[in-house]
């Protein structure tokens, strides 16, 4: 953490030249006033210097970083995270050898990384981030899978003509299901179920 005490003849001057030393700008610190100073007599006798301490802001992104460290060095040594922030979207990129542990069983060990990820970042900002936390294109893989699992089971729900039920998912991936089928006049589809075994149910259009 980055920390400097620095005087001026006001306490604005004080900060700016703290902020000058961390070589940052005013939104990114904590300022803590330890002396406001005073003027004196005609701006010279009596004059006391301001005092502030100036702290540098930890970085959500950098902590969230060093959080995903330390839960992936419990699988395995060898696995790398590279990280790309786009605004208020931060995707971390996980490869090594044993990736597969990292995975889980239809992606239930990544997405309980992921969750653990985003409510930790989100704790220390006044922002919003979503966080996407993929396994060497896992991501993408799956929802190909998903893609091609709603429109099977939506065949079978106008064949059966009954409602067909999916595995519990998290939200991201039912908007995959519900997306792929907003457009298919046989079938309606909803979410039913409570976090986190709520789940999307595609129901057949009689006509």
């Amino acid at each position: 953490m980055k920390q400097v005490t620095a005087s001026g003849q006001t306490v604005d001057d004080a900060v700016q030249s703290a902020l000058q030393q961390l070589n940052t700008t005013e939104d990114r610190v904590n300022i803590e006033i330890i002396d406001e100073g005073k003027k004196g007599i005609l701006g010279i006798f009596g004059a006391k210097r301001s005092i502030v301490k100036v702290t540098v802001k930890d970085n959500p992104i950098d902590l969230a970083t060093k959080y995903l460290d330390e839960i992936v060095r419990a699988f395995s040594d060898d696995l790398v995270i590279d990280s790309v922030v786009d605004q208020n979207n931060v995707t971390f990129n996980l490869s090594g050898e044993k990736i597969a542990m990292i995975i889980g069983k239809r992606g239930q060990t990544l997405n309980a990384i992921q969750h653990l990820v985003q409510i930790m970042l989100n704790r220390h900002t006044t922002e919003y981030f979503r966080v996407v936390v993929d396994a060497e294109g896992y991501r993408q893989r799956r929802e190909e899978t998903l893609k091609q699992l709603a429109e099977r089971l939506a065949d079978k729900a106008i064949k059966v003509k009954k409602n067909v039920t999916l595995e519990p998912m998290p939200s991201y991936e039912r908007k995959i299901i519900h997306s792929v089928l907003q457009n298919n006049s046989k079938v309606e589809t909803h979410s039913d179920g409570s976090d986190p075994n709520r789940f999307v149910v595609i129901k057949p259009i009689v006509k």
